[in-house]
């Protein structure tokens, strides 16, 4: 019963932070980042397993239906709906450190599928996304006849991306000095390493398959040089083949503002710590 409990309180504050959004010209794209039976991240006590159970994913098409008949009247330019956050299988869902691996094709097809259809029956113009296979990482290949967007990740390499993140290293301090470009087993990682590993979602833009960068950048310890020199190749890539992409986050430790970091000299903004050469970076990719 508690995965068909709605909180009408909070989705009032999520229909105002979509309605403000609007009215500033900004478009938000609606996310399940846990859903019945699954999330990213470990710690809570699911009682489904959205991969084998049917009680989930009749669960997960209820939510979407409800949320596609709240903004039953937004256009594809205010809003999209993004299924569900970074799907993979997990062997143990409250160990975060268990292996994970991709979702069988076949089988993340029919999740897309029944949120999809739950979302186009209220409204057949909403622009509905999938998150890519494996936790974003892989493009989707077996859904080229739905109108689905994909959204890809922009977290290559995670030693850059994630330095010393608890939540990803299990012993972070053991970690060896970061940069970028880096060296990895021998292997130059650089601008044209990132471009290669981007290359199938730059191939799913030329097939005419709209493509998001839905999560990117770098946690606080990465040094800030080398945040900057890593986030500068990466945006000039997916700038170049329009792909868009999200800041993971605004405010907080990934963010330009109160990020928390050692190495930045912030500017004042209304009481919070701007990191300036972040916006600046960003700035140029508008």
């Amino acid at each position: 019963e508690e995965v068909y409990h709605i909180d009408v309180e909070r989705v009032h504050e999520v229909v105002e932070l979509v309605e403000r959004a609007n009215r500033h010209g900004l478009h938000v794209s609606l996310n399940l980042h846990r859903a019945p039976g699954f999330c990213i991240n470990a710690g809570f006590e699911e009682p489904y397993n959205l991969w084998k159970d049917p009680e989930a994913l009749e669960a997960f098409t209820f939510h979407w239906a409800y949320w596609a008949k709240v903004f039953r009247n937004k256009t594809r330019d205010q809003i999209s709906f993004d299924l569900l956050n970074e799907p993979c299988l997990r062997e143990d869902m409250n160990d975060q450190f268990s292996r994970r691996s991709a979702v069988p094709a076949a089988l993340y097809r029919s999740l897309i599928v029944k949120g999809f259809d739950a979302i186009r029956l209220v409204n057949p113009k909403h622009l509905v996304i999938a998150d890519g296979n494996n936790i974003g990482a892989e493009v989707i290949d077996n859904i080229a006849e739905l109108d689905v967007a994909q959204s890809c990740r922009g977290y290559a390499p995670g030693l850059v991306s994630h330095y010393k993140a608890p939540w990803v290293f299990q012993h972070p301090d053991d970690l060896p000095e970061v940069s970028w470009p880096s060296m990895d087993n021998g292997q130059l990682q650089d601008k044209s390493w990132l471009r290669k590993h981007f290359a199938p979602w730059i191939a799913l833009v030329e097939q005419g398959t709209g493509v998001h960068c839905g999560e990117c950048g770098a946690w606080r310890e990465t040094p800030h040089p080398v945040a900057l020199a890593w986030m500068d190749d990466m945006f000039s890539i997916l700038t170049e083949h329009g792909i868009g992409f999200a800041l993971w986050e605004f405010d907080g430790d990934f963010g330009i503002l109160n990020s928390r970091r050692n190495d930045v000299q912030y500017v004042d903004w209304y009481g919070q710590k701007l990191d300036q050469k972040m916006l600046t970076l960003l700035k140029k990719f508008v």
